[in-house]
């Protein structure tokens, strides 16, 4: 054990942890080991059924257990964080997630393929194991941030020049529905403007090309995964807040916003 091996043989050791039951059958099965002849021969060890008894540890042994050194008594993790970005760069924004094991953090990554000059072309690719429901969101987020752009900032040509790919993490899991819309079009408008998304929020919602935001499922879950992921504002459809005052009382997010319309 770790605290054997911090403290010595000498600190803890382990003849006064048997009992004299225990060293009565430790003594037979090493008798019992020494007239065997064939090593292959299974050994049956005599047992007792008296306990192991605890033992007293000294008064002026101290021992600091900390972040530091917990696994070292513990083992590692074994569940960690769905987060995947401390500080998020332009172009990524978390989303949620309903899954068969409850909820996750669904992150949308966008790029700028190549720089934008003078002869550049636009142009879109997806990537992430994006099943039917979710290709489609994805054309509908680009084709309504395109749209925003071109009616509130029309100076902004990015989407006239601009190559994008974006893509879903974890690409070994195929992904579905249509509740990534609002993401994906925050992703895409926070690469336009160079402008990062803050870490801590997250949202989910389905996306209309008129950018209406319509109810979505499983916000139960997916706000433990929000809460999982370190987020403290919490984005989702108006349709939803039926759900979401059923829910037990959720103090942990600082801020609550709901969508009606992009």
């Amino acid at each position: 054990m770790k605290i054997v091996t911090d403290l010595g043989e000498e600190a803890l050791p382990e003849s006064k942890a048997l009992t004299d039951e225990g060293k009565a059958a430790q003594k037979e099965t090493q008798e019992n080991a020494e007239a065997i002849k064939d090593p292959k021969q299974d050994v049956h060890p005599s047992t007792t059924e008296v306990p192991r008894v605890g033992m007293d540890v000294p008064t002026d042994i101290h021992i600091k257990i900390d972040s530091s050194n917990l696994k070292d008594y513990v083992g590692p993790p074994i569940y960690t964080s769905d987060r995947l970005y401390d500080i998020t760069p332009p172009g990524v924004a978390m989303g949620l997630a309903w899954t068969q094991m409850g909820g996750s953090a669904l992150y949308i990554e966008s790029i700028l393929e190549a720089a934008l000059t003078p002869e550049s072309r636009p142009g879109f690719e997806r990537t992430g194991n994006l099943q039917q429901v979710m290709k489609e969101s994805t054309v509908i987020a680009y084709s309504f941030a395109k749209s925003f752009m071109a009616k509130n900032f029309p100076e902004n040509k990015f989407f006239e020049k601009a190559r994008v790919h974006l893509h879903c993490p974890e690409g070994a899991v195929p992904k579905d529905g249509p509740s990534a819309g609002i993401t994906m079009a925050t992703s895409l408008l926070s690469l336009a403007f160079d402008h990062p998304v803050s870490p801590t929020v997250a949202m989910t919602g389905e996306l209309t090309v008129t950018g209406k935001v319509l109810r979505i499922g499983g916000l139960r879950e997916k706000s433990v995964a929000a809460r999982r992921s370190g987020a403290n504002m919490i984005m989702f459809p108006a349709d939803n807040m039926s759900d979401w005052l059923e829910l037990p009382e959720v103090s942990y997010y600082h801020q609550l916003f709901y969508f009606q319309k992009l």
